[in-house]
């Protein structure tokens, strides 16, 4: 108030200083509020908006998410890296490679190259999924708590629901467009390169749907797992870094109680493992795992109802301020 309305002379005036020449201890701003009186945009064209500030960041920063030009290069490294068969299948097409041949069997379409194609450990599993989801999730709700972007949000007409959708939305997209359409892309392939007929497709057809299904329950796992460590931190670092703990870090510990006691049972807990049991029964490849499918698919069910619960209640707390 001594700032304000100053000390001496004059104090029965009681005007504010308001003019930044005039002000010598501080300055007050005048704020004026005046409600909007226009049209509000349609609910998808809000929900647009979040979705398109996190998606085509990646392609351009001019007002969407500025992602670091290192994340933007490892995303287009995993992608490459991930689309790395179709031109070995090319190589294979131009050297007249027939079913029996060695190239064939490598790169061609197989239940177990689809398999691997989505789940395989080494390198799209050790390597590539994981950090590609911790790249994308590490600031996707923890910066809008560290920076106050919630604020935003929330006193604008968004929902919480609407909200968490766009956010999901938005991970589930990218790393769809990685890890789904390179499958996609793997498979359309392999039939336009060799030339194969509606009969071979028809055959291929169910092994290719099985893995579609698989990858996108890992689409949709590793989204929800990630955005539920997002939500409870206001550190990038924590979420990605968390993510990557969770992943390798139970995969290990269930490795570890299997080489010691020969049992798989442990493997429940690891969310990899559990979409590997459930992609090779998809797939029609036998089992790496003793224990029940229905283990592996109860826990992948638990394991998306916490993070999804989590998330929900992270964003339900979160106020119309600056945390």
């Amino acid at each position: 108030m001594e700032v304000a309305f100053g000390a001496g002379d004059g104090d029965d005036e009681a005007t504010a200083v308001v003019a930044k020449a005039e002000a010598s201890l501080g300055t007050i701003f005048n704020q004026s509020y005046r409600p909007w009186e226009g049209k509000l945009g349609p609910r998808w064209m809000r929900n647009y908006a979040i979705y398109r500030h996190h998606v085509y960041g990646i392609f351009t920063s001019k007002g969407h998410r500025q992602y670091h030009p290192m994340v933007r290069l490892t995303i287009l490294v995993i992608f490459l890296a991930s689309m790395a068969p179709v031109p070995l299948l090319f190589l294979a097409s131009l050297m007249g490679a027939e079913d029996g041949d060695p190239l064939t069997k490598l790169w061609g379409v197989n239940r177990y190259n689809l398999w691997g194609q989505i789940l395989g450990y080494f390198p799209r599993n050790i390597c590539m999924w994981p950090l590609l989801t911790a790249l994308v999730v590490g600031g996707m709700i923890s910066d809008d708590r560290k920076n106050g972007t919630s604020a935003i949000y929330f006193s604008r007409p968004v929902t919480r629901m609407d909200y968490i959708s766009m956010k999901f939305l938005s991970v589930a997209v990218i790393l769809g467009f990685v890890i789904v359409f390179s499958y996609f892309v793997y498979y359309t392939s392999a039939i336009v390169f060799r030339g194969e007929g509606w009969a071979y497709l028809i055959d291929t057809l169910p092994i290719f749907l099985g893995g579609m299904l698989a990858g996108v329950i890992l689409v949709i796992t590793y989204s929800s797992i990630g955005l539920a460590l997002s939500s409870i931190s206001q550190s990038r670092f924590f979420a990605a870094i968390g993510f990557l703990s969770l992943i390798y870090g139970t995969k290990l510990v269930a490795l570890l109680i299997e080489l010691q006691f020969e049992n798989t049972f442990l493997y429940v807990m690891s969310p990899y493992d559990c979409l590997a049991h459930l992609g090779q029964f998809l797939l029609g490849i036998p089992s790496n795992y003793d224990h029940p499918i229905s283990f592996s698919v109860v826990s992948l069910i638990l394991m998306n109802a916490a993070s999804i619960g989590m998330l929900v209640t992270r964003v339900s707390s979160l106020e119309v301020t600056r945390e």
